[in-house]
C-alpha cells in the first residue's frame, strides 16, 4: 500500500489543484506499480499553516510563494 504523502503552505493551492495533484501522483505510482494497486494507492495533501515552513532559514508564508510562483 503506497503512501504519498504532500506537504503545501495553506492558501496556495486551490481544491481543483489538490484533486489535480492526487491525480497525477496516483497515475505515477500506478505506472510504476502497476494497476492493481490503484485500489490501495493513497496520496494525502497537508496544508501546513502560513509561517511554519522555511527554507535555507528563511520563513515561507502563503504570499511568498504565490509571488514565487508568478516569478518575481
Amino acid at each position: 500500500m503506497p503512501l504519498v504523502n504532500v506537504k503545501v503552505i495553506e492558501g496556495v493551492f486551490s481544491a481543483a489543484d489538490k484533486e489535480k495533484i492526487i491525480t497525477t501522483l496516483t497515475e505515477a505510482m500506478v505506472s510504476i506499480e502497476g494497476e492493481n494497486m490503484r485500489p490501495v494507492t493513497w496520496v494525502v495533501v497537508e496544508e501546513v499553516k502560513s509561517g511554519d515552513w522555511g527554507i535555507a532559514g528563511n520563513v515561507l508564508t502563503t504570499e511568498k510563494v504565490k509571488a514565487l510562483a508568478a516569478g518575481k
